[in-house]
């Protein structure tokens, strides 16, 4: 099916697509605006996975320090070359990131960053409040699964819902953002200073 340069165009705007990407997503779904959208969507998170094997040590190292003074955060955020750090897009991400760890608190960048005492500290801790809650036992370690899973979602960056947009994690803001950018792009490490802590 032949499509439109207005319609290639309206997906490209919807998307940020490549213009031939978006002409062949639309003529494979025949013209369907929203099959293209959800086909060039899983296409991009492909090229992501792909793109996250690749090795980011350049990049830039975001300072944000909240009006007042009382919360600051350096936030190390990494591509693969010095040319898109220096980039609009790439910038305003490693600010996002910054601003959300102000505000959100995360103790870890991801998972693999908690220590494997700390997870076994808090499961401890789950397993003792089910069974104080009167719990039978063959259900305890399935509300640990749960609550575990609760406890990486609030301490773990990636995991967290973005503050300016509870709909996406900053993990899944990352895969758009190398997908959008074009390369690796990593989430180094973190730290987080507030006033009297």
């Amino acid at each position: 099916m032949a499509v439109s340069a207005a319609e290639v165009k309206k997906l490209r705007e919807a998307t940020g697509a490549a213009m031939l990407d978006c002409k062949n997503a639309l003529e494979q779904h025949n013209g369907d605006m929203e099959k293209a959208t959800e086909w060039l969507k899983e296409k991009g998170l492909a090229k992501a996975a792909k793109k996250a094997e690749r090795t980011a040590k350049e990049g830039r190292v975001e300072v944000y320090i909240h009006p007042g003074n009382r919360v600051a955060v350096m936030v190390e955020v990494n591509c693969e070359t010095d040319f898109v750090a220096k980039t609009e897009a790439f910038q305003e991400f490693a600010h996002n990131v910054a601003l959300h760890i102000a505000m959100s608190a995360p103790k870890y960048v991801d998972v693999t960053d908690i220590p494997a005492a700390d997870i076994e500290a808090a499961k401890a801790q789950m397993r003792e409040e089910a069974a104080a809650e009167g719990k039978p036992a063959q259900a305890i370690e399935k509300i640990v699964e749960g609550k575990l899973e609760k406890y990486c979602a609030e301490t773990c960056l990636l995991r967290q819902p973005f503050i300016k947009d509870e709909e996406k994690t900053i993990g899944a803001m990352l895969k758009e953002a190398i997908v959008a950018i074009g390369e690796n792009i990593v989430v180094r490490r973190f730290a987080r200073y507030q006033l009297g802590e």
